[in-house]
């Protein structure tokens, strides 16, 4: 009967359903509702905080685990799990105590010696990364992770030891597929770097079959969402709602594709005296979810439902979305510059919500030579975010999907977007940098030409390559596995040679 209220394996039943088809916010509410049934339940309670922090709630995710420790203050799962939700928050001082504790209150536990290495990596303490994962190597051979984080280093390079540990582990039937899927791709970089390029594209592809299979993406339905909502964001409607919104003038979005340069232009921007870099910021992807629940009956069908939603709303609610938005990043900013960077790439999806809600911000959609980037997201790991990057042919079509999206945003919003091609960066750094500094309205600094001495810390994959130079090396390093790349080539068309 509608209304009646749910015992606790019903909701148990509801949440565990909403949790494996990735509906955090719903998995959120479900378990919270469960947690008021049965509060003294420890299993509930860290399902709920882990589901909070899937959906992006960092403070409310650790104020369970704290709850959690409060209950038993020896537990090692909990202590752990607060700090990687401190890491994933970005609050790596606090985080490392507590790694370096666990470490060594459990000398012999893999997890926690890579969980260190992570920490370690994104602060610049590279040496010590390696150390913390060797050693998780050493005393768990099989462990995936261990092998990954290294790989994830970009700039550390395996011995033939470490080669033949990895073949061996691989060769094993009984090796977990999680661990099967991590090790591939780090035994790919170290084929690749020894110039074995058709074993490298063997083993990125054996990695990313394994989590393929693991994943429901639909290139299909990727391009019903984003075609849609073109249909939506007319230059009308912008001009309808010209002068609404949250007047904010600090938030920098950096977006494109993942390995695309986006690292780079955010370690750029996070250089200047004005500007302070955050992380790939998850409230933008948080908003559009509140926005799809909201959508009724009606639009429970509609590829592009949260999209209507917005569309519909008027001046003081796109005002409250944008002041929302800065409410929520204030966590992420702690040094009180009047800028900052949000760097998640997906965003360039939520361009028509940035537009309507935050109007004054700043859009930077950064390129790079489609089979390059294609082939680059195909050989990284991604744990969760990018779905696409597990198939040549999705990857092409996300690829051609982005950019005629943001083609149709540049034909209904014109100049409002700064686009930033990668291979100009690399060739005339400077020029690039001006040009960008004077799309934000900032004042020219060099020390933006000199990222590479910057020490904040960097969460994704290119951190310890832009903690360097710029180098024109890997421009066309993907060439090397043409012979491969058939399919990404098909599935992009004429973007897959792009105009000088």
């Amino acid at each position: 009967m509608a209304g009646a209220p749910r015992n606790a394996q019903v909701l148990s039943m509801l949440a565990d359903v909403a949790v494996r088809a990735g509906r955090s916010e719903e998995a959120c509410v479900l378990l919270e509702e469960l947690l008021a049934l049965v509060p003294e339940s420890s299993a509930v309670r860290l399902d709920y905080a882990k589901a909070l922090q899937r959906a992006g709630r960092s403070a409310d995710a650790l104020a369970q685990a704290d709850q959690l420790i409060a209950l038993e203050p020896g537990n090692a799962l909990y202590r752990h799990l607060k700090a990687t939700f401190l890491r994933h928050s970005g609050d790596y001082v606090r985080a490392l105590p507590i790694l370096e504790a666990l470490v060594r209150d459990f000398p012999r536990e893999p997890g926690f010696r890579v969980s260190l290495g992570h920490v370690l990596k994104t602060i610049g303490r590279t040496g010590d990364a390696v150390v913390a994962y060797r050693a998780a190597a050493q005393f768990e051979p099989s462990a995936g992770d261990a092998w990954w984080g290294l790989e994830n280093l970009k700039t550390f390079r395996f011995d033939v030891a470490d080669v033949g540990a990895m073949q061996a582990q691989l060769s094993r039937t009984e090796l977990p597929d999680g661990d099967r899927l991590l090790m591939s791709f780090a035994l790919g970089k170290a084929q690749e770097d020894r110039a074995e390029y058709a074993g490298a594209f063997a083993s990125y592809a054996r990695g990313n079959a394994l989590q393929r299979a693991n994943t429901r993406y639909s290139a299909d339905a990727n391009t019903a969402r984003l075609h849609r909502a073109a249909e939506i964001y007319t230059a009308d409607l912008f001009r309808e709602r010209e002068g609404q919104g949250f007047p904010a003038t600090d938030p920098i979005f950096v977006v494109g594709m993942p390995r695309a340069g986006s690292t780079l232009v955010e370690q750029i921007l996070a250089s200047h005296p004005l500007v302070e870099g955050t992380r790939e910021l998850e409230e933008i992807a948080a908003i559009a979810g509140a926005l799809w629940r909201q959508a009724g009956p009606a639009q429970a069908g509609s590829p592009a439902r949260y999209h209507e939603v917005l569309a519909s709303l008027g001046p003081a609610a796109l005002r409250a979305i944008g002041e929302r938005y800065i409410e929520a990043t204030r966590t992420h900013r702690t040094t009180g510059k009047p800028f900052f960077v949000d760097k998640m790439p997906t965003n360039f999806a939520h361009a028509g919500l940035i537009a309507l809600a935050l109007p004054n911000a700043r859009i930077v959609d950064v390129r790079r030579h489609p089979m390059a980037c294609g082939f680059s997201a195909f050989k990284q790991f991604f744990p969760r975010g990018q779905d696409f990057s597990h198939d040549l042919r999705d990857i092409g079509r996300y690829y051609r999907d982005y950019v005629d999206y943001m083609a149709h945003i540049d034909r209904v919003r014109p100049g409002a977007i700064l686009r930033v091609a990668y291979e100009e960066l690399v060739d005339d750094t400077e020029a690039q940098v001006r040009r960008l500094l004077d799309y934000c309205g900032l004042p020219f600094d060099v020390a933006c030409l000199q990222f590479f001495k910057s020490d904040r810390p960097v969460r994704t994959a290119s951190a310890e390559q832009v903690r360097r130079p710029i180098y024109r090396e890997g421009l066309d390093h993907w060439k090397h596995f043409e012979p491969w790349l058939a399919p990404l080539r098909e599935a992009l068309g004429p973007l897959a040679a792009p105009a000088a």
